[in-house]
């Protein structure tokens, strides 16, 4: 099997990254990217687990150098996914699963066009907007500026391969895990295949002219 790129998305609140950390808890065959930010750690954040918390001047850096998969400015902080956490992942024969805003999905899917794509919906408005205020981690203002940029990220939905509705925690993650085995089993990411296929049909047609298989 080869290992490919998962990318999450959903609007602020709508679940990603809660179902992300769920797959990497039930699944060996899973890996987390962990992405780079330059916004404060909040409360029980850590440095390397949750985020690479950087300084806005060795962001920038390490834009220059190019190396990041992908790189967005939200809230007035800049995010953006390393490349070495990506291959990383992937070199250790684990999906790499990724949670990342609709900005930094689409630069994701015009270098990785072979990453497999899931939009995260809220199911209501109304989830939507309690989830956020739950956090309390924020202005009003804030907060409001989030729920627009939310509003316009919705649109995106069509651009991606399958989407999920998080009503129920566990039923999204399941969901989410079915897409990931179903994308497991094409067959051209089946390193295997063309032998297996080959010693079996050597077997079928000894078969057919009366040899022992």
């Amino acid at each position: 099997m080869t290992p490919f790129l998962l990318v999450l998305s959903s609007p602020s609140g709508g679940g990603k990254t809660t179902i992300a950390r769920a797959l990497l808890q039930a699944r060996s065959d899973v890996g987390y990217s962990v992405s780079a930010t330059t916004r404060a750690p909040r409360s029980g954040e850590r440095d390397g687990l949750d985020y690479h918390f950087l300084s806005a001047p060795e962001f920038e850096r390490r834009v220059a150098a190019g190396e990041f998969l992908e790189h967005a400015t939200y809230g007035g902080n800049r995010y953006g996914t390393l490349r070495s956490e990506i291959d990383r992942v992937l070199g250790g024969g684990r999906h790499a699963v990724l949670d990342i805003e609709v900005e930094g999905a689409r630069q994701v899917m015009e270098r990785m066009p072979n990453a497999v794509r899931v939009f995260v919906l809220p199911p209501s408005a109304k989830v939507l907007v309690e989830r956020l205020r739950g956090r309390d981690t924020e202005t009003p203002e804030a907060r409001r500026i989030r729920l627009a940029r939310a509003a316009e990220e919705l649109l995106a939905v069509t651009e991606y391969d399958y989407v999920v509705i998080n009503e129920h925690l566990r039923d999204a993650v399941n969901e989410v895990a079915a897409i990931l085995d179903a994308e497991s089993s094409r067959v051209a990411r089946r390193r295997d295949l063309t032998g297996f296929v080959e010693i079996l049909r050597q077997g079928v047609a000894a078969a057919a002219h009366g040899e022992s298989v």
